[in-house]
């Protein structure tokens, strides 16, 4: 499970991401990234850095409430895993695919790892 001050939350942090970040395609999913978080003065935040977030956008195209929550929560896992590759100041967007529905975990998780390597600007063969 992400760490609340993990996820991105209010749809001003979603469409921020969507709109001004580096957008990487896969099968299964859509990568929106932002190497950097604009500067906001939301209630309740001090301001540090508290690492990089993630947020989930996963529509109907994708399936019934039970599928959507399933993709969400499988989502969620493998990006934990591959969180630690962000800038502290980062923000990630995944936007599942209706193929995301069908997929393995293994293929989620190589989708997000070859999005990621595209929008980080990563070579292929040294990761």
């Amino acid at each position: 499970m992400l760490p609340a001050q993990a996820r991105l939350r209010r749809r001003p942090e979603f469409t921020a991401v969507v709109r001004s970040g580096r957008r990487a395609g896969r099968p299964t999913m859509v990568l929106h990234y932002l190497p950097e978080r604009p500067v906001t003065a939301a209630p309740g935040t001090a301001g540090e850095p508290s690492g990089p977030r993630a947020g989930f956008v996963v529509g109907k195209t994708v399936g019934n409430s039970v599928v959507r929550h399933r993709v969400t929560r499988r989502l969620r896992a493998v990006v934990l895993g591959e969180l630690h590759r962000l800038p502290a100041e980062a923000d990630l967007v995944v936007r599942a695919r209706p193929e995301a529905a069908a997929a393995s975990s293994a293929e989620l998780r190589r989708d997000l790892a070859t999005g990621l390597d595209r929008v980080l600007g990563v070579r292929a063969g040294t990761s």
